[in-house]
């Protein structure tokens, strides 16, 4: 399913510096730039609640209308507040309808694998070039049935019409393998340990053992 567009009413911005982007936040807004396309930047202001429920879409494509133009647009760099929830500025690229754009999309895992198998997602995303206004808005891949040993690779995906893989065709996406049991964890550690070279102190075994027996006989004297 490709993203929808979100509108934003958005204004120009004509304070700048740190004094500023507080007020604006404070304002419940959010100072953002717009460039690309050879045009000069536009220093803009988002209205904060829409702006951040646009923002939870990966790759949202957002159409900015402010001072009587329309410009469509991706954000390329949003910086949040480190322990507020809270959007301090976002860096915006404009893009025109028919463009191809480089984007990240997420990749879910759907199925069950075999019993006894564990499904580990390698890569989260998928680079892909894609329409702007067709931008996928996640990649779904099935591992049902799947037995240990089976992997999905970047060119096993799956992609939408118009949707072409930008990275390796190769790189390693979902793998399945064998579930392991705590008796051979164990093993596999005693294992790692011993080709580490790592073995146990029977001197320090025997003197914590000598420790505990002269402790006992003191315990015992005193009583």
């Amino acid at each position: 399913m490709a993203l929808k567009e979100i509108r934003l009413d958005a204004e120009l911005r004509t304070e700048f510096g740190k004094g500023a982007a507080r007020r604006i936040r404070r304002a419940d807004k959010i100072p953002a730039v717009l460039y690309g396309h050879g045009n000069d930047p536009v220093h803009l202001t988002l209205p904060g609640h829409e702006t951040m429920l646009a923002l939870k879409h990966v790759n949202a494509i957002l159409t900015l209308e402010f001072d009587g133009k329309r410009e469509l647009a991706l954000a390329k760099d949003v910086q949040r507040d480190a322990i507020k929830p809270i959007i301090e500025h976002v860096d915006l690229v404009i893009v025109k309808r028919g463009e191809k754009v480089t984007v990240d999309i997420p990749v879910h895992v759907e199925g069950e694998a075999a019993p006894e198998t564990n499904v580990v997602l390698d890569t989260v995303t998928l680079t892909v070039e894609a329409d702007v206004i067709a931008i996928p808005e996640l990649f779904t891949v099935s591992v049902e049935g799947l037995e240990a040993g089976s992997q999905i690779l970047a060119k096993d995906v799956e992609l939408p019409e118009g949707v072409s893989l930008v990275a390796d065709e190769e790189l390693l996406v979902v793998n399945v393998s064998q579930q392991i049991s705590a008796e051979e964890l164990e093993e596999e550690l005693a294992e790692a340990e011993d080709e580490a070279g790592i073995e146990k102190d029977e001197s320090e075994d025997e003197a914590a053992e000598g420790d505990s027996g002269e402790a006992a006989e003191g315990d015992s004297d005193e009583s």
